[in-house]
Order: structure tokens, then C-alpha cells, then sequence
């Protein structure tokens, strides 16, 4: 859970699953949130699925359109980081009644302007300044690649900041976002003419792919 809170700044969500005395759809639902998180960010698309069915359940018993509002958020924020498609579906039908923040958060990974001071602390340098430094320092490495992945989208991202991206992943093993990473270096290697470059990535992505089906 302490991912979610990375990604959405959701204080009370993780406070709560903190104290021995959380109610237990709190404790289901970060524990199968963090589950979906592994499974899909390795790649296991069933477990993946089994889990987030599981979370959504667990947070629909309130019906707290914020609550569930940040579990929507925390899962596209998971999917942008691996470079999947921008957006967040989940969270239109929610959102007249979630917050400012939950708000704001949607419309930065659906890669519209949004005011810095609105955004979580780790999403900030991104929306600040946007170089490469600044995401070297994110310390959460999900926020980091989310950063990467929203500079991307708005076609702010720095050229060396791709390998910022790949070596988060790969320090993780997180295979989704790292296999993403490296066809989208690849792809703006082939585009600079750089095809030494992009044939090692496209080796590398050969080798992940070889190993997933041993």
C-alpha cells in the first residue's frame, strides 16, 4: 500500500492500513492492490486481474467515490508508468464526487497542464522542470518511472532520461515497463540513426522475451 501513497500523496488510505485496528476492507484492499501491482508490473496478467477484481470489491463496500477514486488512479498511474495507453477510464464515472487532488492526478496522467502544487511531491519535479536529475532523484522507483512516462506523453522527456526509465525497471526486474522502455528507446534510436544502439536494445528485449518462456 505504501505504492499508493507514493503515487497519490492518499494519506488516509495508508494511515488507516498502518493501525492494527483498520477496518477490514481497508487491509484487503491494500493488500490486493500491492499484489495487482507486482503481478502486472512482472507481467502476469492473470494474477493481475484476479487481484484487481479483488481490491475494486473490497473498496466498492463503502461506495467512497474518493477511496475508490485512488485505487482507479493507482492502477492507471502503474499502466502509464509502463507506457501504456495515457488516461484513466475508471475514474470519469467518480469524479464529481472525489477530490481536488484525485482531480488533478487524473489529468496528469492523462498528460493535460496541471498546477505543480496539486500534484504528489515525487510528481512535481516532472511537472516543474522535467530533467533528467530531477527524476534521478525520485526515490519511489514507480514514481520515478511515472514521472519519465508523463514528460513522454507531453514530449518533454530527455533523451538520456530513457535509460533513467530502463534501469529503474531493470533494477526491479519489472518486466512490463522494462520491455516498454526499451522499444520506445529503441524506436527514438532508430529515429536519430543510432542503429547500433537500437539493435542492442532490440537483443535485449530478445533476450527478456526468452527468458518469460522457459
Amino acid at each position: 500500500m505504501k505504492r499508493l501513497l507514493a503515487a497519490l500523496a492518499a494519506a488516509s488510505l495508508l494511515g488507516a492500513c498502518a493501525a492494527p485496528s483498520s477496518p477490514r476492507w481497508l487491509l484487503e484492499t491494500g493488500s490486493a492492490l500491492d499484489a495487482w501491482r507486482e503481478a502486472y508490473l512482472n507481467g502476469d496478467d492473470r494474477a493481475a486481474s484476479h487481484e484487481l477484481a479483488l481490491a475494486r470489491r473490497e473498496v466498492g463496500r463503502t461506495g467512497d467515490a474518493i477511496q475508490m477514486a485512488r485505487v482507479e488512479l493507482s492502477v492507471c498511474a502503474a499502466q502509464a508508468a509502463s507506457l501504456a495507453a495515457a488516461g484513466c477510464p475508471g475514474f470519469p464515472p467518480l469524479a464529481a464526487d472525489a477530490g481536488a487532488a484525485e482531480r488533478a492526478y487524473a489529468a496528469w496522467l492523462n498528460g493535460e497542464p496541471v498546477s505543480p502544487g496539486l500534484l504528489p511531491a515525487s510528481q512535481r519535479p516532472a511537472a516543474q522542470s522535467g530533467q533528467s536529475a530531477d527524476l534521478a532523484a525520485i526515490a519511489d522507483p514507480l514514481s520515478r518511472l511515472l514521472a519519465a512516462s508523463m514528460l513522454r506523453l507531453q514530449g518533454r522527456l530527455p533523451d538520456d532520461a530513457h535509460a533513467i526509465a530502463i534501469d529503474t525497471a531493470a533494477a526491479l526486474g519489472w518486466r512490463r515497463p522494462l520491455l516498454a522502455w526499451l522499444a520506445a528507446d529503441r524506436e527514438r534510436l532508430l529515429a536519430h540513426g543510432e542503429t547500433a544502439s537500437a539493435a542492442e536494445r532490440q537483443r535485449r528485449i530478445e533476450r527478456i522475451v526468452a527468458s518469460g518462456s522457459r
